[in-house]
């Protein structure tokens, strides 16, 4: 005889699905980031990970409603056409009927804010794909499921952040490096966020106009006027990209060595400021 559908036991699972997605996601987007130049204020991960911590009742009561509204209905669903097939459960159903109880709330909120329809799908086919997952999930009629999908859904983000931990270290995935610049690179105008620029000229001449400025408002302990006037730069290659920089000489103007950042099709000149290991950057930007 079969075994009665248990839908406590299916909003246990969906729910423990929605969150492990989400710790799923924070480990994708935490690899993700290792492949990116770094901001200009370094990220503070002690209170990152604290804010996850906090958020994770909210994770939890979230996905809790999201399947109460949808993955409940869609495998009532499930099983009104698993008897229609003579018992069979028709595991693909599970995203057409997720996809046709999420048409009209997304259909609703798209049209409420004017967003685009390519925005849109997106939207609707993440969403399908993300509850879908939390329907197959809980479909099962066995004892053990919750462990079952507890220790595999753990496993799988584990896993997720063990491979991408390697594949940073050994290279299969695109850890960031700063690109490699030459002097020619570096002629013609690099600006600040406010518009003030060094200019480079094949010769080995610079010109600043208000480079560097940090007032005593926004830099209370490390404040530093602007500097304007005519030098000479030189590259230095380095023995890698990480050590490659741009000496600026010019007459009181007391910088280090400009390190090179941003990307191949957006490089950058940088300086770190707040003291050494402060992790904030001032950038140069290539006009």
């Amino acid at each position: 005889m079969r075994q009665k559908r248990s839908y406590g036991r299916v909003l246990v699972v969906s729910t423990l699905v929605g969150c492990l997605e989400v710790a799923l996601t924070a480990v994708v987007v935490l690899v993700y980031v290792r492949t990116q130049p770094p901001p200009d204020t370094p990220p503070d991960w002690a209170a990152i990970g604290g804010s996850l911590i906090a958020l994770t009742p909210l994770v939890g009561f979230v996905s809790f409603l999201l399947t109460l509204v949808f993955v409940l209905p869609a495998v009532a669903l499930v099983d009104l056409l698993s008897r229609g097939l003579g018992g069979r459960t028709a595991w693909w159903a599970a995203p057409p009927a997720v996809a046709a109880l999420l048409a009209a709330p997304v259909l609703v909120f798209a049209t409420y804010n004017d967003a685009r329809t390519g925005d849109t799908l997106v939207f609707w086919a993440s969403a399908t794909a993300s509850l879908s997952l939390g329907v197959v999930s809980a479909l099962p009629r066995g004892d053990g499921l919750l462990r079952r999908v507890a220790l595999w859904g753990t496993a799988v983000v584990a896993g997720t952040g063990v491979l991408g931990a390697l594949g940073l270290a050994v290279g299969l995935l695109p850890a960031y490096e700063p690109p490699r610049i030459g002097p020619e690179t570096m002629t013609g105008s690099w600006f600040d966020h406010t518009g003030n620029t060094l200019v480079f000229t094949p010769d080995g001449r610079v010109t600043a106009s208000g480079v560097g400025g940090r007032s005593a408002v926004d830099y209370p302990g490390n404040a530093a006027p602007s500097c304007s006037g005519s030098g000479t730069w030189v590259y230095e290659g380095g023995r890698d990209v990480w050590t490659q920089k741009v000496h600026v000489d010019i007459p009181g103007c007391a910088w280090p060595a400009w390190n090179v950042g941003g990307t191949a099709g957006e490089p950058r000149l940088q300086q770190e400021i707040g003291g050494p290991g402060s992790g904030r950057l001032y950038k140069l930007r290539k006009a």
